[in-house]
């Protein structure tokens, strides 16, 4: 994959996992080498195991996609920020700073 578009810092248990990024040839997932090796570190879902070699997917992940909210709610987010209803990372990055669970998505990396 190429430079990325965007990217996502993805966090669980507000202690950060891994990056996400958005390019030229679809998605990157890739763990944190130091969260990776925590004692208790945990995966962010089934599907993404902790591994140290990055995932890569033609479309969002499942997982990550899954946490984009629906209904009434997506339809409140998409008209508040004008967003595209399309534009699934971005979606991603808006609305998941504060996810039901134990995975947050946030635009930056935080300390």
């Amino acid at each position: 994959m190429n430079l990325p578009f965007r990217t996502a810092y993805v966090y669980v248990q507000h202690r950060f996992a891994g990056i996400l990024a958005e390019g030229d040839e679809g998605y990157t997932f890739s763990y944190d080498a130091d969260y990776r090796n925590r004692p208790d570190a945990s995966a962010v879902s089934l599907t993404l195991p902790l591994r140290e070699e990055p995932y890569h997917a033609a479309v969002l992940f499942p997982f990550f996609d899954g946490l984009i909210p629906e209904g009434w709610l997506l339809e409140v987010a998409i008209r508040n920020w004008k967003l595209d209803r399309n534009d699934r990372f971005e979606l991603l990055l808006r609305t998941c700073l504060d996810c039901v669970g134990d995975v947050s998505i946030r635009p930056e990396k935080i300390t």
